[in-house]
This record gives structure tokens, C-alpha cells and sequence, in this order.
């Protein structure tokens, strides 16, 4: 199977440094350790107050 992928990949112009970089990307964006749960809050509201005004 891993045989007729890489002969697809040929045929397809996809080089194994282009497959290499994709999977690079992937490992960095992919990581969910963001808190995405505070951006569902307008910004206005998570802000602190300034005071001394």
C-alpha cells in the first residue's frame, strides 16, 4: 500500500520534502493549547476598567 502512495505521490508532483513540511506544519498548528473559550466574550467586556478617569 505504502508502494502505490509514494508511486501517486509521484505522479502527482507531491515530493517528500513538500510531505515533510506539511507534516512539520501540522505538529505546530495543529497544537491546541490556546484557551479559546475567553474569545466567545466581546472583547469590550473582558476588559478592566480604567480608572482615574
Amino acid at each position: 500500500m505504502e508502494r502505490i502512495q509514494k508511486l501517486f505521490e509521484l505522479l502527482a508532483g507531491i515530493s517528500a520534502e513538500e510531505d515533510a513540511r506539511l507534516a512539520r506544519a501540522k505538529a505546530i498548528f495543529a497544537d491546541n493549547r490556546w484557551d479559546v473559550t475567553a474569545l466567545h466574550i466581546p472583547a469590550c467586556w473582558r476588559r478592566r476598567q480604567r480608572s482615574g478617569m
